[in-house]
């Protein structure tokens, strides 16, 4: 698959941030997410490399027999393009991982296509409590 390369959106889809949210509902409270949602509403796209997010995640690239990646993967053959993903940032010194709010797929089958395959990310930090 390496001949096809993903193509990205400039920015995340407006359903991307409500789904993100409903992640972020597992890990934190109500306030606390409606500020992350919103932090990574405004936050810069930056680049990261589609291997560098697995590992601070600390997740597994998941096969390409699974469906989400599957169809994504479809997409990328076919010239299609991906939204952003959405992160949250992890912290190395209290050991908390980089947390994958919307994107999972995207990113396994971006690594599927390239480990080093580029992606834009919008990161938000949590508030340092």
């Amino acid at each position: 698959m390496k001949d096809h390369q993903p193509q990205w959106k400039s920015a995340p889809d407006d359903h991307d941030f409500p789904a993100a949210a409903q992640y972020l509902s597992l890990l934190a409270d109500e306030g606390g997410v409606a500020s992350l949602v919103k932090a990574l509403h405004g936050a810069p796209t930056r680049q990261q490399k589609a291997k560098d997010i697995l590992r601070a995640a600390g997740l597994p690239l998941l096969p390409v027999d699974n469906p989400h990646v599957a169809s994504d993967l479809a997409k990328i053959k076919a010239g299609r393009v991906l939204s952003p993903i959405l992160l949250i940032r992890g912290d190395l010194l209290t050991g908390r991982t980089l947390q994958i709010a919307d994107g999972y797929h995207h990113v396994c089958a971006s690594y599927h296509t390239d480990e080093n395959t580029d992606i834009p990310c919008r990161t938000a930090a949590p508030d340092p409590a």
